[in-house]
């Protein structure tokens, strides 16, 4: 995997070295598949698992759910958990916390894993939504109240668009994190929240040849 820069380690909302990976082309091709990014997500959200729970939670065959857990095994993003289980259960859990796609040339260089990639995440984000609004009717009615859905139209400039992801990081990083802990030390009433943010450029639906006025 890439060497986290010295830059990256002193911002507080980058990668930390010691608990998140920066995808490399070897670590991006092989990140590069959507069940492996819902394996590695289910993985960092409730802890040890084996093949057969994994997928179950999934809707998919026990042997697709090993095949890929080795695949991530030998790219190094998961690991054994020999701690777990017994001679009869194969137990994995993740090797990091957090994943960041940091390296500017890496979607030139290798764009169709690139692509894959992010499809799966958004995949994967598209899905927990999914999840969490077939649960609402029988969410307690405070966390009804809160459940919150909204996206803004802007119009930015890419050096704005850099300074609003920064300070949306700063935001969330002054709130609680969560991990497979179960929320050790958090306040009673606290339960586990998934917060999304999408910054995409948006192409216009129209572009006016240069040149060309009306």
């Amino acid at each position: 995997m890439a060497e986290v820069s010295r830059e990256e380690r002193e911002r507080p909302d980058g990668p930390h070295p010691e608990t998140h990976v920066v995808l490399d082309a070897k670590g991006l091709r092989a990140m590069a598949h959507p069940v492996r990014v819902q394996l590695v997500g289910l993985l960092r959200t409730y802890g040890p698992s084996t093949a057969t729970r994994l997928a179950e939670r999934l809707g998919l065959g026990s042997g697709v759910t090993s095949y890929h857990l080795r695949q991530l095994g030998t790219a190094g993003f998961v690991e054994e958990d020999t701690d777990c289980g017994n001679a009869r259960e194969r137990w994995w859990r993740v090797v990091h916390q957090g994943t960041w796609l940091t390296d500017k040339g890496l979607p030139d260089r290798e764009p169709e894993a690139t692509m894959t990639y992010m499809r799966s995440v958004a995949d994967a984000h598209a899905q927990r939504a999914r999840l969490a609004l077939g649960a609402v009717e029988t969410m307690p009615r405070p966390w009804r109240d809160n459940l919150d859905m909204s996206d803004w139209s802007l119009r930015l400039t890419p050096e704005e668009a850099a300074s609003l992801g920064e300070e949306l990081r700063a935001v969330v990083n002054r709130y609680r994190r969560d991990g497979s802990d179960g929320g050790s030390g958090a306040p009673e009433g606290a339960e586990r929240v998934v917060l999304i943010t999408h910054l995409l450029p948006e192409p216009d639906a129209v572009a006016e040849p240069e040149g060309e006025t009306l």
